[in-house]
């Protein structure tokens, strides 16, 4: 039998409800924030990722699906949001004169990545992110870290922190750089093959490994926030009076740089305090990409950009952990149930005649017995059964029934076809 690949899940019809509350909810907040839809294509070139996310990542060396295709291009699906935004972006122009100021999108799909399957981490995965272009501030900052708050505040999300720091700008980085290159070269040959190899390259990258023995080599090495230039020190401190105005409790953690090359000053994490990962777990992550747009458009335009990006499985998990209610996003109003072969033409214009007066309805076509109609009217959870049998016909009537209270009343068929809504509204005060 032929299987789903590893690393992929079917999302169940079962299932759907909470994927829709989510991005129904997500949304409900982001049009509160002003941020419009954007999609790009499921696959871009591999050239995108390797500039734009970095050739000494682990998400373009070790996890990026990338293939040649038939006319010979490099091309990659898409592992993380950002850079594909960008380089739509920079196409389509949105950096024009008439644009407003900052623009704002979000995001919503597959990612792909190359990883070792495990809880709340697949091969295909789901995010929802944003991305806002042309407020290079700590206003604009602190106003995308607000925004992926007030997302989990209204999922109902419980022990969560915020966690913060700055990169610095090209000038922080640079002076940084060469002190974190001091430090680590005399533990060279205790590092890991990918450390040692990124130790020149790009030593940020080191502080980001998982491997045990090089975490316990950067537990002390020296921190960026020690090296900020002016304006970076006045910009990360700005951060933290804003959030703090807002209420916004976090942490400053000097040692978090992200997985991604792009990032500079303001980066965050949102952890999950919850053991359903079994340890401390990032389930939101993003920060300031400034000067990704003048890469990607081989220096002829220049954005700020900030923005984040949230995995849907992970919350989703981490939403089944708390026990977390979802409303149904998929009410059934009416169930009809006809009974006998005579009435099936009747019970057809009556089921189209309820989805046209704008409710939901279904019934079943396999001519099961009133008793099994009944109960899978119950299963569905509908509210109103409306029942069509012999008598029902002879008389030009229908007989509807609520299933909570066990109301029942008989309708003429007239007054069926001209006032439903009124029924309906009768039927379920």
């Amino acid at each position: 039998m032929i299987q789903r690949p590893k690393g992929t899940a079917d999302i169940l019809p079962e299932d759907m409800s909470m994927w829709h509350y989510i991005e129904a909810t997500a949304r409900e907040v982001l049009d509160q924030y002003r941020y419009f839809e954007i999609r790009t294509p499921m696959f871009e070139s591999y050239e995108l990722f390797s500039r734009g996310v970095g050739e000494t990542t682990d998400v373009v060396t070790k996890e990026m699906y990338d293939f040649f295709d038939k006319g010979d291009r490099h091309i990659a699906l898409k592992p993380e949001g950002t850079a594909p935004i960008v380089r739509a972006y920079v196409e389509n122009k949105l950096y024009a004169p008439e644009q407003v100021k900052p623009y704002k999108v979000y995001y919503m799909g597959p990612m792909f990545r190359y990883e070792r399957p495990q809880s709340g981490r697949l091969r295909q995965f789901h995010q929802i992110g944003v991305e806002v272009f042309g407020g290079a501030s700590a206003q604009t900052d602190v106003e995308t870290i607000a925004l992926a708050m007030d997302l989990f505040n209204k999922l109902s999300i419980k022990n969560i922190k915020l966690v913060i720091n700055t990169l610095g700008d090209t000038a922080s980085r640079l002076a940084y750089r060469e002190a974190l290159i001091e430090y680590l070269t005399p533990f060279t040959d205790q590092l890991s093959e990918d450390s040692k190899t990124r130790l020149h390259k790009n030593p940020l990258r080191v502080l980001d490994s998982k491997d045990k023995k090089d975490i316990e080599i950067v537990a002390n090495a020296p921190s960026i926030l020690d090296f900020l230039s002016e304006e970076s020190a006045a910009r990360f401190e700005r951060v933290q009076e804003l959030l703090t105005t807002l209420g916004i409790e976090f942490e400053i953690d000097s040692n978090m740089v992200r997985g991604l090359d792009y990032y500079k000053d303001t980066i965050f994490e949102i952890m999950s305090e919850d053991k359903v990962f079994g340890a401390q777990t990032t389930i939101c992550g993003g920060g300031n990409y400034t000067g990704l747009v003048e890469e990607l458009s081989d220096g002829k335009e220049s954005a700020a950009g900030f923005g984040f990006g949230l995995g849907i499985e992970r919350l989703i998990l981490l939403m089944k952990a708390q026990e977390t209610p979802v409303p149904e996003m998929h009410t059934l109003d009416v169930y009809v149930v006809n009974i006998g072969d005579e009435t099936d033409t009747a019970a057809m214009k009556v089921l189209q005649h309820i989805r046209h007066a704008g409710f939901t309805a279904d019934r079943n076509f396999t001519g099961a017995k009133p008793k099994k109609q009944f109960r899978d009217a119950n299963k569905l959870g509908a509210e109103l059964v409306v029942t069509i049998g012999e008598s029902e016909l002879a008389n030009n009537q229908i007989t509807i029934k609520h299933m909570d209270s066990g109301k029942e009343q008989a309708y003429p068929i007239e007054k069926f076809a001209d006032d439903f809504a009124g029924i309906y509204s009768e039927m379920t005060k």
